[in-house]
C-alpha cells in the first residue's frame, strides 16, 4: 500500500512539474490559434454575404488573402485603427499559411463612428504578394490599395494590389487602406511553428505547417477553386 501510495505521488509530481516546464510558445500558441479560428470565422462571414459578390467571385484570382477579423478604432478625434491580420497565400495552386501580421492606420475609410470592423484583403499582384513578404511595408506607399466594390450588382473591374472590403455592425463596404503599416509579427509566427521563421518559409515553400490551420487553408482553397 505504501509502494501505490508513494508511486501516485510520484508520478502527480511529475505531471506537476510537467506542466510547470511547458515551453513558452505552446503556451503561447493559444492566442495565435485564437486568431486563427477568428479569420475562419471572418472569411465564412465574407463568403455567406450577399453584398460581397465580387470578393465571393474574384478570391480565385489572388495570389493571397489578409484576413483581419477586427480591427479597433482607437479615437475619435485624433485617433487610429489597428489590429491582428493572417495572410494565407497560393504558391504552386497549393494554398500555404498562416503568416501573422499587424496592420496600424490612422483611419479605416468609410467607417465613420464605428469603433470596431472587420477586413478581408485580396492580394492581387506579385508587387503586393513582394511587400507582403517584407518585414514591414505602407500600404499605398509600397503596393497601390483599392476599395473592394460591394453589392449584389457590383461588377466594377478595379486594378490595383490589394483590394479591401469591410463589414462592420451593419455596415458593408469596399476600404481604402492607404497609410496603413503593415508589420509582419516575428514573435506571432515563431510560436505558431515552434520555431523562427521567415515569410518565405511558410507561405512560399511551405516547410512548416500547424494542423490548425487545416480548416481555414481548406475553405480557403475551396472557394477559391469556384468557376
Amino acid at each position: 500500500m505504501k509502494s501505490n501510495l508513494f508511486r501516485n505521488v510520484s508520478l502527480a509530481l511529475c505531471a506537476t512539474a510537467a506542466v510547470a516546464f511547458v515551453p513558452v510558445p505552446a503556451a503561447a500558441q493559444s492566442e495565435q490559434q485564437r486568431l486563427v479560428d477568428a479569420a475562419e470565422t471572418t472569411l465564412s462571414n465574407f463568403l455567406r454575404d450577399p453584398e460581397m459578390t465580387w470578393l465571393q467571385q474574384n478570391i480565385g484570382r489572388a495570389k493571397a488573402v489578409l484576413i483581419a477579423p477586427e480591427i479597433v478604432k482607437a479615437g475619435f478625434i485624433f485617433g487610429g485603427s489597428g489590429g491582428r491580420a493572417l495572410l494565407v497565400a497560393k504558391e504552386g495552386g497549393k494554398w500555404h499559411g498562416p503568416a501573422f501580421y499587424t496592420m496600424a492606420t490612422a483611419s479605416v475609410g468609410f467607417q465613420a463612428g464605428v469603433s470596431v470592423s472587420e477586413v478581408v484583403t485580396l492580394v492581387m499582384t506579385e508587387k503586393g504578394m513582394n511587400s507582403m513578404l517584407a518585414a514591414n511595408f505602407k500600404v499605398g506607399g509600397d503596393a497601390s490599395s483599392a476599395a473592394g466594390p460591394v453589392g449584389a450588382g457590383a461588377k466594377s473591374d478595379v486594378t490595383a494590389d490589394l483590394i479591401a472590403f469591410a463589414r462592420a455592425k451593419g455596415i458593408y463596404g469596399g476600404v481604402n487602406l492607404d497609410g496603413t503599416l503593415v508589420n509582419l509579427s516575428d514573435e506571432w509566427n515563431q510560436a505558431y511553428y515552434g520555431k523562427r521563421v521567415q515569410p518565405t518559409d511558410i507561405l512560399v515553400r511551405g516547410s512548416v505547417h500547424n494542423k490548425g490551420a487545416d480548416k481555414l487553408l481548406a475553405d480557403v482553397a475551396r472557394v477559391a477553386g469556384r468557376k
